[in-house]
């Protein structure tokens, strides 16, 4: 396993990072074995993944960040921590109450990486940011974080304080952060944390056509405003996204390599990106994925697909936004 560091704080992580929302279970991800989950941490954490993300909103079936903190019961120093509060809990008089709910359910007194999940435009960031840094100062966060900030958004919270990591969707299907967002980040030292690094399955060849995708995966603007649960209102590229993954799984298979393997090892060679949200619901699902982040992507590969993923890229454009248009993102 490799590791970056997080900003200029010293805290290492794993660039696979395991993706916690599946232990919620619910109508995206479907019934969810609690002991499968917890399984799956310490099958990560023997692997040497060391990075857990989950958010206070993960909670359908299952509570995720209760799920991780019971799996880290005897294991906390081993594990960097990363959760976050929900957007409509961004006032400055609700901030620590919400802080304060998340470490009691991860059983643990210090947050390795806070991030506001979503930005609110009717509540300053200015004023939020006050109360995270009096947080920060007070021990309970180590370093803090944003997800899904586009660069209007990311610049005026790195006017309040620093901000170590923008979580965002990023995989060879969804390349919108590449045009203004990603090079943002860059030029301010903020890591990109990738979510969705396989478009949920998409790139492992796990569906054939479109109508094969379940509805709480095929409500992204990939697929046609009809679809179960979209509520983007666009018409999609359901063609031309599988015509997309159809030459991905060409190129894998002229070089004897699994697609999933080849499109995870595509993000860890472009710049800014720190790590990997990879998302595994029990073990085996971890033991999957984990050789990836020792493999080197031969650079006329990482190009090839680069490539072949273009005018997708092009068609879907600068919102960033999985799901919704317009984009929640500015």
């Amino acid at each position: 396993m490799r590791y970056a560091t997080l900003g200029n704080t010293g805290i290492e992580v794993s660039r696979m990072a395991l993706g916690c929302w599946p232990f919620a279970g619910g109508r995206v991800w479907g019934p969810q074995d609690d002991n499968a989950s917890i399984a799956a941490v310490h099958a990560s954490l023997d692997a040497g993944v060391n990075f857990f993300d989950t958010a206070e909103g993960y909670s359908d079936d299952s509570n995720s960040e209760e799920v991780l903190g019971r799996a880290l019961i005897g294991r906390r120093a081993d594990a960097v921590i990363a959760t976050k509060i929900g957007n409509t809990n961004l006032h400055p008089s609700v901030v620590a109450e919400h802080c304060d709910a998340s470490l009691e359910r991860l059983q643990t007194d210090y947050i390795d990486l806070y991030q506001i999940h979503w930005p609110n435009h009717d509540v300053p960031i200015e004023d939020t940011m006050a109360e995270l840094l009096k947080l920060q100062d007070s021990g309970k966060i180590r370093a803090l974080g944003v997800c899904n900030f586009a660069v209007r958004d990311l610049t005026d919270i790195l006017e309040c304080g620093d901000i170590v990591t923008n979580q965002l969707p990023y995989n060879l299907l969804w390349r919108a952060l590449e045009f203004a967002i990603k090079p943002t980040c860059v030029a301010n030292d903020v890591g990109v944390i990738c979510y969705s690094p396989l478009q949920q399955g998409m790139l492992t060849g796990r569906y054939a056509t479109a109508d094969d995708v379940p509805p709480g995966l095929s409500r992204s603007r990939h697929f046609n405003k009809n679809r179960e649960q979209a509520i983007h209102g666009e018409e999609g590229c359901e063609e031309k996204t599988f015509a997309t993954i159809a030459s991905v799984l060409s190129i894998a298979e002229g070089i004897g390599e699994h697609p999933a393997k080849i499109s995870l090892a595509w993000l860890l060679t472009q710049e800014g990106v720190t790590s990997l949200l990879v998302g595994a619901r029990n073990p085996d699902e971890v033991a999957l994925n984990t050789p990836t982040f020792d493999y080197d992507l031969p650079s006329d590969v990482a190009t090839a697909l680069s490539d072949a993923t273009d005018e997708l890229k092009q068609i879907l454009g600068e919102n960033a936004d999985f799901w919704q248009s317009p984009g929640r993102m500015r």
